[in-house]
């Protein structure tokens, strides 16, 4: 089946395309699998990489019909050593389909990037009409909020900070108020999440400032608080709330049968 190349608005190294493009191909060889998707997963999916950032290549495969005809479960993961510019790893496309039964925030993030590498574009586009299907407000609203919660506690308590860390605690926050407005899937890029939730003169101007700084600046680039920020911050944590019933799963998991049943045969 014919795969396309996809050119993003979010540019992408020449050479490092080629290079994500030639281990794709490795891999399919090593691993007698066929790449469906592959996308960038990290902060040039996201929109503020830093010069240095790493590349963060992820990617959905499937194996020939025999595979999935196996008694003992195989292994449903593949991952290439990271080195000093890649980082490269790929989930088995019935591991995917269960955790987007379960409306894995990270799977749905992946299928919304604007860096995409390769795809197969009607299983892509199958793929991307069945994730909304499957997405649970619940569920999303509980990993972001966690995962704000988390990167706070964690990253954000001294004078100084790592202001690419900022940018880890404002998404998903901005990610639970998009849900909270009831506009669905969260968008993957940052510059999309801000333009949807985010009307605050002064909240704006600090995360263009921040934006402009990150982007430019080495990943551990420190600096002070940013007043208008860490205001938004403390404000979101302290008056969102965790919702009940959040492991409730959407969807009908018989699309999901004939999603990878069509997607393996021959």
């Amino acid at each position: 089946m014919k795969h396309n190349s996809v050119r993003s608005a979010h540019p992408i190294d020449p050479v490092v395309r080629d290079r994500v493009m030639a281990e794709l191909e490795a891999i399919e060889l090593k691993h007698d699998v066929r790449v469906l998707y592959a996308c960038e997963s990290g902060s040039r999916g996201w929109g503020f990489a830093s010069p240095d950032s790493d590349y963060d290549v992820r990617f959905l495969y499937v194996h020939p019909l025999d595979w999935y005809l196996q008694v003992e479960p195989q292994r449903d993961v593949i991952e290439k050593p990271i080195d000093d510019e890649l980082d490269v790893s790929g989930w088995e496309l019935r591991k995917a389909l269960q955790l987007l039964h379960r409306s894995n925030p990270t799977l749905l993030e992946w299928l919304d990037s604007p860096v995409v590498y390769r795809e197969d574009h009607e299983q892509a586009s199958q793929l991307r009409e069945i994730a909304r299907a499957f997405f649970s407000p619940l569920r999303g609203r509980y990993h972001y909020l966690s995962m704000g919660k988390k990167n706070f506690r964690g990253y954000l308590q001294g004078d100084l900070v790592r202001y690419k860390k900022y940018l880890y605690v404002l998404r998903p926050l901005l990610a639970v108020q998009w849900i909270d407005a009831g506009k669905g899937m969260p968008p993957m890029r940052f510059a999309d999440l801000v333009a949807g939730t985010v009307d605050n003169a002064g909240l704006l101007a600090e995360i263009d400032e921040l934006l402009e700084i990150k982007m430019n600046a080495g990943e551990a680039e420190l600096g002070p608080r940013r007043p208008a920020i860490h205001s938004f911050i403390e404000t979101t944590l302290a008056e969102a709330e965790q919702f009940a019933d959040y492991k409730r799963p959407e969807g009908d998991v018989v699309m999901l049968d004939r999603f990878l049943q069509s997607a393996i045969r021959p």
